[in-house]
Parts: C-alpha cells; structure tokens; sequence
C-alpha cells in the first residue's frame, strides 16, 4: 500500500486549500524545535500532515473530490469506528517499539508543497530555467485555487514539487525559516544565464565550493523562493534537497531521527562562520532527495512566512506513525482518520 506524510513549515493560519490526491487517511502534527515557550505565531514550527494512499483508486476519481469535501469531518459510523479501533490497537506503542517501527516503515520523501502567485508563469520558469517537467495540473474555479506538479520524472519514482495558486493572491511573504531548494544540473553556467533572461535573480554567481571541485550558485524564482545549484550531470534525483532553518538543531536531528525514522548522514559545524548544518535522509545522498537543516549561531526564531507549505513523505501506516510522533513531542493538530469523498 501506498502512503505518504506531509512534513510542512508554513504559517499555521494559512495552510494549502488542496489536500494531497488519492488520500485515503491523514492527520496533522506539529513540532517546535525552539526550546522557548513563546506563542505558536512567533516559533518556528514544523507541521507534519500524514497521509495514507489507496492502492486501486482512479486518479480521475480523486481528483474529482472536492477540497471542502474533504475537510468535512467523519463520514460513516463504520469508518469512524474503524479509526478508533487502529488508533487503540496503537496506542500502545512504546518508545522502544516507536523506534523499531519507524526503522521499518518504508518511507521515502515524495513531494515539496508552496505557493506561488502566477502558477502559469513558474510552471514556464521552472521548465525553461531548470529543465522540469509539467507532470499534471488542475483548476478548482469553486475552490478558487489551482495546482501543478513538476519534476524530473513520475511522481512515484521522483522527488518533485507542488506548486499551489490562490485565486487573487499575487505575492507571499517567503520569510528566513525556508532557506532554500537544491537542484543537480548539467551546467550551472548554462541555467544561472536562463534565469538571467527569463526573470530570475542570481544571488550567487558559479563558483567553486570551498576551494572543492564543485561548482554551485544561488538563484531565486520570480516569486523569490531560492535554489541552489549544483553541477553534477547524472544525479539519479536532480531535485536533490529541501533546507529548512531550526533554532535548535540537536533537538531537530533527534526529533527527525526518533519520529520519522531519518538517517543523520551527515554533519558540518562551522565555528567560524557561526554556522552549523546536518543532513538527514532515507537512503545514500547521492541517490534519494534529502532534508537539510541549517543552525545559525544564537538565532532561535525565524519568520517562517506564508509561502512555503509542507514536504510529503510516505509511511506504510499514517496511525501507527501518528501515535509514534506524539512519543516524541510532536503535537498532532488533526487526528488520523479516512477523508471522505475517497475510497
């Protein structure tokens, strides 16, 4: 069976109008890796949304379902009693058996959410700039929101992202908690010109990292998300990364470790630059997509903005994982249960 979580950073008001597709159970969890106890506003927080997949399920179908439909609560008394039933039978998890099942879960990161104020014109960016795919699109005029799907290949075997627009919105505020997206490409010379002539701003111009052979730059798209480049011609999976920053990145790593079963597969501590930061992944870097954290000395809160929404990941069972995450102080901000209008 096909699953799948949603690991966001977004502004906790201004969550996607869309639900991930062919959603069958989900719930919402958040974790706070600032050690202060100031207001949910003010953290820097990261919300998690679990998602378990349907195997046999048309896409036409799915996609049929409207997104205030599967916002209703519970649907029938079987399903509800359904969910209570799993959720007693997991109850029971310990933090030793929490820990032995999230190394046993087959998980794997799946898409990037955010949003963008003129889908059409990233879709174009991202394709002509950074060589991705339009993998599918959709409109819900009655929804008044519309999303995309691009990458480098099917989106069951391929990191990609998930570009959402709201009717009427034009601009978001990207805020510092975001730090940026990583792509593997052929040429970094050849794609900071394409952004040049196609609207996009170049941070960072080719360079050698570090005195390393490895040749990087820092672009940002026209709604002013950044990415990083990076030169290497036959990366398995060119959407390489996701950097996230955290105000406290031993309880970060140990949170990722413990509750979503990642890998610390590397790292870094700059006392120089007072900066620090790890890698965590399911899987060798240089074959799977990975979650970056970043740590700068003495800062503790960022502005996590209204742009950047979640990533998905999957998970062979949304219950089991939920109650493993509430082991390790993750706060579940929508308990699991089957969505509605899927089956």
């Amino acid at each position: 069976m096909l699953t799948r979580i949603m690991v966001p950073v977004p502004s906790p008001f201004s969550l996607p109008k869309k639900r991930s597709f062919s959603s069958q159970c989900s719930f919402k969890v958040s974790f706070d890796d600032n050690q202060s106890n100031e207001t949910y506003c003010s953290n820097f927080s990261r919300r998690l949304a679990l998602f378990q997949l349907g195997t046999a399920i048309p896409q036409s179908q799915v996609l049929g379902v409207k997104a205030s439909e599967l916002l209703r609560p519970a649907e029938s008394t079987v399903e509800t009693n359904n969910v209570r039933n799993v959720a007693a039978m997991n109850s029971n998890l310990t933090e030793d058996s929490a820990l032995q099942w999230a190394k046993k879960d087959k998980r794997k990161m799946l898409h990037v959410v955010y949003r963008v104020g003129d889908l059409d014109k990233t879709i174009k960016f991202y394709t002509e700039c950074f060589g991705m795919k339009l993998l599918r699109k959709r409109d819900i005029p009655e929804e008044r929101y519309s999303n995309a799907f691009l990458g480098y290949g099917p989106e069951d075997s391929h990191f990609t992202v998930e570009l959402t627009y709201n009717y009427g919105v034009d601009k978001y505020n990207i805020g510092n908690g975001l730090r940026h997206f990583g792509i593997r490409v052929d040429s970094v010379e050849k794609v900071v010109n394409l952004v040049k002539a196609k609207g996009g701003k170049v941070i960072k111009e080719p360079a050698l990292l570090n005195g390393s052979s490895k040749v990087i730059a820092y672009v940002e798209d026209p709604d002013g998300y950044k990415f990083e480049l990076s030169k290497e011609a036959t990366a398995p999976e060119p959407l390489h990364h996701v950097m996230l920053c955290v105000g406290n990145l031993d309880r970060s790593i140990n949170f990722y470790k413990k509750a979503f079963g990642m890998d610390l597969l590397s790292k870094q501590d700059n006392p120089e630059l007072k900066y620090a930061e790890v890698t965590l992944g399911y899987g060798a870097e240089d074959m799977n997509p990975v979650l970056k954290l970043a740590y700068n000395y003495g800062i503790s809160v960022y502005d996590k903005g209204d742009g950047y929404a979640q990533i998905a990941i999957g998970t062979d069972d949304v219950y089991k994982t939920a109650e493993a995450i509430k082991l390790f102080d993750g706060m579940i901000a929508r308990e699991p249960g089957p969505l509605p209008g899927v089956r």
